[in-house]
């Protein structure tokens, strides 16, 4: 079983920025990707960004240039550097540790973007 605990949400103005973290603790082999998603109200969850293990990353369009997703490979842990925070970008965080035993799920994150 793994757990990812994540923090670091608040409420913002635009222009702004803050930092994600989450870590994880628990029983698995390895970790493999991790990756933050977002979930807007009334909206679906999306994608926002995915780290390997061996550090490539990928962007959702809407954050490419504003979002930075970093890891520690020692601490489990994965990061989110949000600048530059649009209204849009307000919802609920969650990361996601794709392990040897399938797919693990934070909590998740409030972020708030006020204009």
């Amino acid at each position: 079983q793994v757990q990812l605990v994540e923090s670091g949400g608040d409420l913002v103005r635009a222009g702004g920025s803050l930092k994600l973290s989450c870590a994880a603790s628990g029983s698995f082999f390895i970790i493999n990707t991790m990756a933050w998603y977002r979930q807007a109200p009334g909206k679906q969850r999306e994608l926002v960004a995915t780290i390997t293990r061996g550090g490539s990353t990928n962007y959702a369009d809407s954050v490419k240039g504003r979002f930075t997703i970093s890891r520690d490979n020692v601490k489990n842990s994965v990061y989110l550097q949000m600048n530059s925070l649009k209204p849009e970008d307000t919802a609920v965080y969650y990361c996601q540790a794709q392990t040897t035993y399938g797919p693990f799920w934070g909590q998740g994150t409030q972020v708030t973007v006020s204009s």
